[in-house]
């Protein structure tokens, strides 16, 4: 049986930036190797107006799908426009952020291309207190 997610049910996390105030958003795993998917994953996230998710690469292929709000999705070449509706896929290991522009909150889910991955920040992120963020099952 294919179990269902319910999205908008999820306990979010709240991760800030250990020195970057603007760092700031909440998720949660709505799937991951062994919670409902065997091959990929998936987050829900939120990011307030001003929040950014802070500079970081995914060890993986990463597509977006933007439900609400306005932002920037910042890369190294430079920066994109995204807001509702807005659907991108990111190579592994390209260094990128995404940055509330909007008034309102931005909803977005991030898809993965694999069941266990990490996320490498620039920064320290809190919790848990470390560079290294990823799937619930990434250690073992």
């Amino acid at each position: 049986m294919v179990p269902i997610v319910a999205a908008d049910m999820l306990a979010r996390i709240h991760v800030h930036g250990a020195t970057d105030p603007s760092v700031n958003w909440l998720g949660a795993f709505a799937t991951c190797g062994g919670r409902g998917a065997s091959q990929s994953s998936t987050i829900v996230y939120e990011i307030p107006p001003g929040g950014r998710l802070g500079w970081h690469t995914d060890a993986t292929e990463e597509t977006q799908y933007i439900l609400a709000g306005t932002g920037e999705l910042l890369m190294e070449d430079g920066s994109r426009t995204i807001g509702a509706g807005s659907v991108f896929a990111l190579p592994p290991n390209v260094r990128h952020d995404i940055v509330n522009t909007g008034s309102e909150t931005l909803h977005a889910v991030a898809f993965f291309a694999a069941a266990m991955f990490t996320q490498t920040f620039d920064q320290v992120m809190l919790p848990p207190d470390t560079h290294v963020l990823g799937t619930p099952n990434r250690n073992g």
